[in-house]
């Protein structure tokens, strides 16, 4: 199910609850209950509950939006790094450079292909992708340069590599989900007694209330959902894409 869908279909939930709930609440009620008056106690206590899960869902928007920008930092860095070293080893003789180039070249279709699909179905990379990177270290590091020049681009292409090894190390540890179990269960808590303070403020069955009610409902829906969606940087709807790898090396395919 395309994740838009379960996103309508969790907003319009959570409004109709809201009505559902309501009406029921009014049909039981007594005839003679003033629904017109709320205690100030309650009107305080809503107040500062609706304030203190406001900062609470900043705070993991901010956390999630942080951990998918770092998550696309990573794939910016590894991508230019190989990058820099297919165009640094072009000083290299042309059997060497072409392995080289050839090594970068399988990495890269390897990780916008198969590595992406499972950093998204498991939250890991692969052990292929490790093997690849892997080699492309040992035919950079093992070539002794033979010319002053081939020598002063060696130490930069080793370095480079290193920065490519940095960078995927970094995106495997970003593949899997960041929010602790402890903390989904505050979001949705709250959530659930943020709404519920709703009833405890006696809304009436006017058009204006009942509408009012559903879109707070539909709202706090849609900020749990796009926590969720950022939680895994590489793996949902608005997940870090392949496109710096591609924007560097055109010629691959995702």
């Amino acid at each position: 199910m395309p994740e838009w869908l379960v996103l309508t279909l969790a907003m319009l939930a959570a409004g109709v609850v809201v009505v559902v709930i309501t009406l029921l609440r009014h049909r039981r009620a007594a005839d003679d209950e003033d629904t017109s008056e709320t205690p100030d106690v309650i009107e305080y206590m809503t107040m500062w509950i609706g304030v203190v899960y406001a900062i609470v869902l900043g705070l993991a928007i901010a956390g999630v939006w942080e951990g998918r920008s770092a998550a696309e930092e990573h794939v910016r860095a590894e991508a230019v790094a190989l990058h820099e070293v297919s165009e640094r080893v072009r000083v290299y003789p042309a059997e060497v450079r072409d392995r080289i180039r050839d090594d970068v070249n399988a990495y890269v279709g390897h990780v916008v292909t198969t590595e992406w699909r499972a950093m998204a179905d498991d939250g890991e990379v692969t052990e292929r992708g490790t093997e690849l990177l892997d080699r492309l270290r040992r035919d950079v590091t093992d070539y002794e340069p033979r010319t002053d020049f081939e020598a002063q681009t060696y130490q930069p292409l080793v370095d480079q590599v290193a920065a490519a090894h940095e960078a995927r190390s970094a995106r495997a540890e970003s593949t899997g989900e960041t929010m602790p179990g402890v903390v989904w269960f505050g979001l949705v808590a709250g959530a659930v007694i943020t709404i519920g303070m709703i009833f405890a403020l006696q809304i009436r069955r006017t058009a204006r209330e009942m509408i009012l009610a559903g879109l707070f409902s539909a709202l706090i829906a849609f900020l749990l959902f796009l926590i969720w969606d950022f939680d895994a940087p590489y793996g949902r709807g608005l997940a870090a894409s392949a496109d710096p790898f591609l924007r560097f090396f055109p010629h691959l395919e995702a």
